[in-house]
């Protein structure tokens, strides 16, 4: 039987992102991320206590998305 440890560890991301990289990301001001959240636009985030991050994979799909809208748009 596999260690339930192992599968916890292959699922999480290296590193969860903060609105600070979020902003780098999308070249926009951090006030803009936090504006992002309160509107429930932008990649979705979660709290860890006080903490706002985000999952790297959660930002990919994301951005998908946007790209997949933005090529049905035109």
């Amino acid at each position: 039987m596999s260690d339930p440890r192992n599968t916890l560890r292959s699922g999480l991301p290296d590193r969860y992102l903060t609105p600070d990289d979020i902003a780098e990301i999308f070249e926009v001001p951090k006030e803009t991320v936090y504006q992002w959240r309160r509107k429930h636009m932008g990649p979705p985030g979660f709290r860890i206590g006080k903490h706002l991050r985000y999952d790297p994979a959660d930002v990919r799909a994301y951005v998908t998305r946007c790209k997949t809208a933005d090529r049905g748009a035109a």
